[in-house]
C-alpha cells in the first residue's frame, strides 16, 4: 500500500471496524476528517523505561530529534509522549473507553475514530514535558508549549487541534504533527 493513498482494502477493513465499534458511517464527512495511512516505515523515537518503543517515519523522527536538540539548547525539555499508534491498537483505545461506560459520543470528542488519527502516520507526536501532567490542557501554560507555538513550525511540526477544531476534538496543545 502506498503510505500516502490508503487503498480500497484499507478503507473497506476501516468502514468494517467503524461499523463494529458503532460509529456511524458519515463520521468522516461530518466532522471533516480524511482516512489516515498506517506507516510502513519506522525508526524509534524514544524507549521507555519499561522497554516499550515510540516510534516514528524516518523523516518524522530525524525532525523531532533536531527539534529536541534545538529545544534544549533553549532551556526547554521535550518528552514524546506518544508517536505511531496502528489502527488496531487505535479501535482497542476506544472499545477499553467504551468498556469503562464513556459514550462513543464522549470518546470522539477526545480521540479520532480507527483509520483517522494522525498517529497511524507516524508523522504524530504528542509531547510532555517534566512537571506537566502528560495529556492535558494546562501543557498550554508551559516553557515547552510557548517553545513550540514559536519554533515548531522551523521543524515542520504544526498543531492538529487548535480550540474549537472543527472536528469536534477537544484542543490538544501537545498533539503535533509533521509535515514531510
Amino acid at each position: 500500500m502506498n503510505p500516502a493513498l490508503p487503498d480500497a482494502a484499507y478503507a473497506a477493513r476501516i468502514a468494517s471496524l467503524l461499523h463494529h465499534l458503532g460509529i456511524p458511517a458519515d463520521y468522516a464527512a461530518v466532522r471533516g476528517m480524511t482516512l489516515q495511512p498506517e506507516a510502513t516505515e519506522l525508526l524509534p523515537a524514544r524507549v521507555l523505561a519499561d522497554g516499550r518503543e515510540l516510534q516514528l517515519t524516518p523523516a518524522a523522527a530525524s525532525a523531532w530529534r533536531d527539534m529536541v536538540a534545538a529545544a534544549a539548547a533553549d532551556g526547554v525539555t521535550l518528552l514524546l509522549i506518544s508517536g505511531f499508534r496502528s489502527v488496531d491498537h487505535q479501535a482497542g483505545i476506544l472499545e477499553r473507553k467504551r468498556a469503562s461506560g464513556q459514550s462513543m459520543e464522549e470518546i470522539l470528542r477526545v480521540n479520532a475514530a480507527p483509520g483517522f488519527s494522525e498517529h497511524h502516520t507516524g508523522r504524530a507526536v504528542d509531547i510532555g514535558t517534566p512537571g506537566s501532567k502528560p495529556l492535558e490542557e494546562t501543557f498550554e501554560t508551559t516553557a515547552a508549549f510557548q517553545w513550540l507555538a514559536r519554533e515548531a513550525g522551523r521543524f515542520g511540526f504544526r498543531m492538529s487541534y487548535p480550540r474549537h477544531h472543527p472536528s469536534g476534538i477537544i484542543y490538544e496543545p501537545w498533539h503535533w504533527l509533521h509535515q514531510d
